[in-house]
């Protein structure tokens, strides 16, 4: 039988599904994936709190209906954060992550053409949880690489010590399940 957290976001109220990490911690999983209702809303209130922009990018690939929204409500554009090299991807920059999720490396790519698009731009840098920062750190990274000038770092969700910390925005806070 599942568990479940419960929770509000962005005033709707979402029932996450608690999965085992390890023998010793649990999380609830934030799947934004179909749930347009809170894609918008969440995107709305984040907007609220981010500071001035000209382009977002996201990691490829839960966050992308959140950056997807937050650059229509904008009107700026976003780029993703690939995982693997397409072969529509010239000249790519490479960074590589481990994360909560994942649990081994994985490389973040940029190609030539999102590259010049971030190159001497704002970049807001949009995640649907902050959790270890390792993600974060890398995405952070490439926009460095690329050129870019992050102006923050924002997310629906901060998980566990991440709520903590005084260089990202959310929406709300979202904890960890020791056991």
């Amino acid at each position: 039988m599942s568990e479940y957290y419960k929770m509000k976001i962005a005033g709707l109220e979402r029932e996450l599904e608690k999965f085992p990490v390890n023998e010793k911690l649990d999380i609830a999983a934030f799947i934004i994936f179909g749930d347009v209702e809170l894609t918008v809303k969440g995107s709305e209130e984040l907007l609220k709190k981010v500071p001035e922009f000209d382009i977002i990018i996201t990691p490829e690939a839960k966050s992308i209906p959140i950056a997807y929204e937050m650059a229509r409500q904008s009107g700026k554009p976003y780029v993703i954060a690939r995982k693997a090299v397409k072969v529509y991807m010239r000249n790519s920059l490479e960074v590589s992550v481990t994360s909560i999720t994942t649990k081994k490396e994985q490389k973040l790519y940029l190609g030539e053409t999102e590259v010049n698009q971030i190159k001497g731009k704002k970049v807001l840098l949009v995640d649907d949880v902050i959790s270890t920062g390792e993600s974060l750190a890398a995405a952070r990274e490439l926009i460095a690489k690329a050129g870019g000038i992050e102006v923050a770092a924002c997310a629906f969700l901060a998980e566990g010590d991440a709520a903590d910390r005084d260089d990202i925005i959310f929406l709300e806070k979202l904890p960890l399940f020791f056991k």
